[in-house]
């Protein structure tokens, strides 16, 4: 069982912003799982919903509050992508964790965490109701996506001084925002487009996305 835990007094307030929820409902679709979430994490005591595909993941968030322990214990207190392809057989987190995950028709799933500011974190959720719901290339999506509901956010609540940084997930994020618009594909197809031109030129991901943003042309 992990030892990561929750700062004290932390507690969950269900706020959704409708451009934030609309990047949960698109994971949903574009990545292929069961159901999606985005919460903002504040001075890392305040666990905001800002956007969920299914109201039950609310619970299943303070289940994990409540016990003290989980994946989205893990991510808030670590920083680090939380990965669990198989609920059933995962051993970081008591059975208490697993017996309510498993209740809720979920078998897998991933938390990836995004800093937004000096204070705040931004976490978006992904899960399957199928073990090995995902593989390295829906958390590299996950990151794009949660870059994009960072900026929902920040452009949302410009009072809370959110600052989204432009690193190499959100210069992919815009390229593949431009596929999209441009090209009529969905986020999944768009992202494979920029990783084969990456493949093909041997470029890094951020410097094809950088390339597309300046250009509007691929290499």
């Amino acid at each position: 069982m992990t030892e990561d835990r929750p700062p004290a007094g932390l507690r969950l307030v269900e706020c959704v912003e409708p451009a934030v929820d609309a990047v949960a409902r698109f994971a949903v679709q574009a990545a292929g799982c069961t159901y999606a979430s985005v919460v903002l994490v504040r001075e890392r005591a305040s666990l905001e919903i800002v956007a969920l595909s299914d109201a039950k993941l609310a619970g299943l968030y303070q289940v994990q509050i409540d016990l003290g322990e989980g994946p989205l214990i893990s991510a808030l207190a670590t920083d680090e992508v939380q990965f669990v392809p198989d609920v059933l057989i995962e051993q970081r987190w008591s059975h208490l964790w697993t017996d309510r995950i498993l209740a809720a028709g979920i078998r897998s799933l991933v938390h990836v965490p995004l800093l937004v500011g000096e204070h705040s974190l931004v976490i978006l959720s992904l899960f399957s109701d199928i073990r090995d719901g995902f593989d390295d290339d829906d958390v590299a999506f996950a990151h794009i996506l949660g870059t994009h509901a960072a900026i929902a956010i920040a452009a949302a609540r410009p009072e809370a001084g959110l600052v989204v940084t432009a690193d190499a997930r959100e210069l992919v994020g815009r390229a593949t925002g431009i596929l999209m618009e441009r090209e009529g594909m969905d986020g999944y197809d768009a992202f494979e487009v920029l990783k084969q031109d990456s493949v093909d030129t041997r470029l890094t991901l951020r410097e094809v996305a950088q390339q597309l943003i300046d250009t509007g042309k691929l290499a």
